[in-house]
This record gives C-alpha cells, structure tokens and sequence, in this order.
C-alpha cells in the first residue's frame, strides 16, 4: 500500500468515526482508571492527575473537529506531544517493571498495547496537522509544569511500588524534552515536504 492511498484511509469519514469512538471509550475507561487516585488527591490537583486520558481525549476532540470541518492548531499541537509523551512513558514504565518482576501480567499488556497506540496515532496523523513550531511553547510549558506537579507535589500516576520514583522522576522531564524536540523536527520536515 503506497503512502497517499494510505493518507486516503485515514482520512476517509469511516475511519475517522472509528478512531473518534476507539479514543473516546479509551478516555472514559482512562479517567475510570484514576478515579480512586483522583479520590485521595486534592481537588484542585486533579486536573493534573489523569495524565493519559486527558492526551487520548484531547486527540478525540481533535479527530472530532476533522469531522465537523473545524481545526484548532493549538488543540491539534497538544494532542500530538502530550499522547507522545505519555504514551511512550507508560510503554517505558510498564517494560522497566516487567523487567524487574520477571514477569508479564495481561492488564500491563493492555496498557502498553493502548498507550503504546496513542504515540503512533499521533505520528501517522501528523501529515493532516495544521500547527507550526510557534505554538510549540504552549505544549512545553503544560508537559513541563505537569511535571512540576507530579514530581514536587507527589501526583504522578501511581507505580507499583517505590523502586524506580527516582529514576523516573530524573527521566520524565528528560522524556518531555525529547518530545517536544521530536515533534519540532516532525514539523519542520512536513513543512519542507509541502
């Protein structure tokens, strides 16, 4: 399959509503998922809690605006580094536990495989983006600061236990810039290619 027949499926109404509907029930099951830690934090930190439904909702709002002939630049710039990031971070948590417990549970291969999923479906899409690098200072100050958060006020998503909050608090921050300087790399080229 050449790469304009496959730009044509992605971009074919059908295909659209599917991914509209895959990523919304995602996000209602994500922010199902941080409920009980949304519960033990304080209201006005819960914004900040629920780091990888509110990436998936943001890609949702997104395809649904496509839909409806609409764009926003800076929705569409959100969406493309906030599910980056958190979905290669969950994919790399979830390996560094495997890796330390020996062992692979069916609920972790399901969060990899979706989170996992929320990266590339930012990356395939990113032909049909509409924002340049000047709104990139929005994505980085709110992947920057959510690290503040998470990191200072103890927010982070919860692991399974304690042994690698200290790496992955040094590697978070880290993973955001690489993020944000992918995704600069990502436009530049897509605006060379036009």
């Amino acid at each position: 399959m050449n790469w304009s027949l496959l730009k044509h499926y992605l971009l074919s109404r059908s295909f659209l509503w599917l991914l509209f509907l895959f990523n919304f029930l995602g996000s209602i099951y994500g922010f199902y998922w941080y409920g009980n830690q949304m519960a033990h934090t304080e209201w006005y930190w819960n914004f900040f809690v629920p780091d990888s439904p509110t990436s998936s909702s943001l890609f949702t709002i997104v395809v649904l605006l496509w839909l409806l002939g609409k764009r926003s630049k800076v929705l569409e710039m959100l969406s493309m580094v906030t599910n980056l990031k958190y979905g290669i971070w969950a994919v790399g948590v979830i390996i560094t536990y495997w890796n330390a417990n020996g062992r692979v549970d069916a609920t972790d291969l399901m969060l990899m495989i979706s989170h996992g999923a929320m990266a590339v479906e930012v990356v395939l899409y990113n032909f049909n983006y509409k924002f340049d690098n000047r709104v990139l200072w929005i994505g980085a100050c709110w992947l920057l600061f959510n690290d503040f958060v998470d990191y200072v006020y103890t927010i982070h998503p919860w692991l399974q236990d304690e042994r690698f909050t200290a790496y992955i608090q040094f590697w978070t921050p880290v993973l955001s810039l690489l993020v944000l300087t992918f995704t600069a790399f990502l436009r530049r080229e897509r605006a060379r290619s036009k």
